[in-house]
């Protein structure tokens, strides 16, 4: 996969949130393409952290690409993901979400650099029970979703062309906090446990989403032309409740503990959640697409 990169030496690949949990995933799958190939010089792709690009802050953003290189691409992982916290972090959220993608497009034209950003699911508001496809009208109800969705629009107003932003869902891995890591940890300190059971959608493995990102681009390396931009939806095949998800995951890693369904009205949060925000995958090509369960199995060293 990653051969076109070590034949383009030439080429400067930038990924922000290098300790999240996408960018923990495209590092690892990196540096085993390294190992694997070593006739090349790979240096192609450099990973920055909030310490090195703090997109908190407009002032850091801007100082950092004024003393670096000009970048090919620019993937955007940096993440601000807690659903609740933006209720109450507004401003924070909007900065995160909205501000800087608009700041790293705005950096990503001036440099004719293409732009890569991770969006999510919940730019949906989950009134319907089919998948929603990339044209669907966008209707967020909670803070998360609407700075998303506004990062989403100011990338698409101010890059013409090479902006591809891919809506994913329900993000899990061997890195930082997520569902799984929830569950595992529950299911082995409690006898039983609730877990939501109306709102459905579809997990995605942050190693699948990895994989996907590193195709979309040596799709660009082989076609340098000026593109569209571009909105994709990408998740694991298959959809189910957080209920659903959380039996695979005890089935999966022998954990006898009894989970009980309750609906999303009796699980108290401080932010809406969509019921249903399953995505078709319509638009991407030449993609490999993982059956959730199978992708849960990956994570051998976890379950």
């Amino acid at each position: 996969m990653l051969e076109t990169f070590l034949n383009n030496k030439d080429m400067r690949i930038l990924v922000t949130g290098k300790n999240g949990q996408l960018g923990q995933s495209i590092q690892k799958l990196v540096n085993n393409s390294r190992h694997c190939i070593t006739k090349h010089n790979f240096k192609d792709f450099i990973f920055v952290g909030r310490e090195e690009l703090d997109l908190s802050s407009l002032k850091n953003i801007a100082k950092y690409f004024n003393v670096n290189e000009n970048f090919d691409i620019i993937i955007n992982c940096a993440a601000y993901t807690s659903v609740d916290k933006a209720e109450e972090e507004i401003e924070l959220a909007d900065q995160m979400k909205n501000q800087a993608v608009k700041q790293l497009a705005k950096v990503a034209d001036s440099q004719k650099s293409k732009l890569i950003h991770i969006s999510t699911d919940y730019v949906f508001d989950g009134k319907r029970s089919y998948p929603y496809i990339e044209d669907d009208e966008t209707n967020p109800i909670n803070v998360y979703g609407k700075t998303k969705l506004a990062g989403e629009k100011a990338l698409n107003e101010i890059m013409k062309t090479n902006a591809i932003i891919i809506r994913t869902s329900w993000l899990y891995s061997e890195y930082g906090n997520n569902f799984v890591k929830s569950m595992l940890k529950l299911g082995k300190e409690n006898q039983e446990i609730d877990v939501v059971c109306d709102q459905i959608g579809s997990p995605t493995n942050a190693a699948d989403l990895a994989e996907t990102i590193l195709t979309i681009i040596n799709n660009y390396v082989h076609n340098n032309q000026e593109q569209s931009n571009k909105i994709y939806h990408y998740s694991n095949e298959g959809e189910l409740s957080w209920y659903e998800f959380a039996k695979e995951i005890f089935q999966q890693a022998k954990i006898e503990c009894q989970i009980n369904p309750i609906s999303l009205n009796e699980f108290v949060t401080k932010a809406k959640r969509p019921l249903y925000t399953v995505m078709k995958k319509s638009k991407i090509k030449n993609v490999q697409f993982y059956n959730w369960q199978k992708s849960l199995l990956k994570l051998k060293g976890l379950i």
